[in-house]
């Protein structure tokens, strides 16, 4: 007898006690085939390969992420803090309420978290023949700087984030001034990353 015959043997008669009945030798022993049969159809079975992450999400585009995402926090900061002049007079815009200082910290927290897609290696710069800006290099052309330099484009990204983070903590302070210091270096950070992958060729004036 087998040391899993033996085994089974013992479960089947242990389970019978407990029931109070008596299983017959021949249900014992179906119950060894069965088990025998199981174990053979479990080894059986190719161990699960991990799938790479990239396989398992379609990653969306640098720009995909720049226009449903980064822009949009960008520019709801940038919005949320100025001097405006006009002929009826001067507004000082920014947020006054807790409602509102909440409201623009949820931007300052989606462009923090951005960046850290933004980030991410194997993402496509775009899909499709979307048409090039002015000045903008073809597609292929920024891929290939950015593949080419990807850890300088992540400190890019970085840059971005801390100007982001400052937003943060201006915004948790209710310091208008701090958050409009903050929306230039946002500024500043992303202009840096367009220059040098999107439009080398175009310098602001006087730069």
């Amino acid at each position: 007898m087998q040391p899993w015959e033996w085994l089974v043997q013992e479960v089947g008669h242990d389970l019978g006690y407990a029931l109070g009945v008596r299983i017959p030798k021949r249900h014992v022993q179906a119950l060894s085939l069965s088990l025998v049969i199981g174990m053979g159809a479990c080894s059986s079975k190719a161990p699960t390969t991990a799938v790479a992450p990239a396989q398992r999400f379609r990653l969306t585009t640098i720009q995909e992420l720049m226009e449903g995402q980064i822009d949009p926090a960008a520019d709801a900061l940038w919005a949320s803090v100025a001097i405006i002049q006009s002929p009826s007079g001067t507004e000082d815009r920014q947020p006054r309420t807790d409602a509102e200082w909440l409201g623009v910290r949820a931007h300052a927290i989606a462009l923090i978290e951005a960046t850290n897609l933004l980030s991410m290696p194997g993402r496509r710069v775009k899909s499709g023949d979307s048409p090039v800006g002015a000045g903008e290099l073809s597609a292929a052309e920024i891929q290939q700087r950015i593949d080419a330099s990807h850890d300088s484009f992540v400190r890019f990204a970085s840059l971005l984030q801390d100007a982001a983070l400052k937003a943060l903590a201006a915004i948790n302070a209710k310091d208008p001034q701090g958050l409009m210091d903050a929306g230039g270096l946002i500024d500043e950070a992303c202009e840096a990353c367009h220059v040098t992958y999107w439009y080398p060729s175009q310098r602001r004036s006087g730069s």
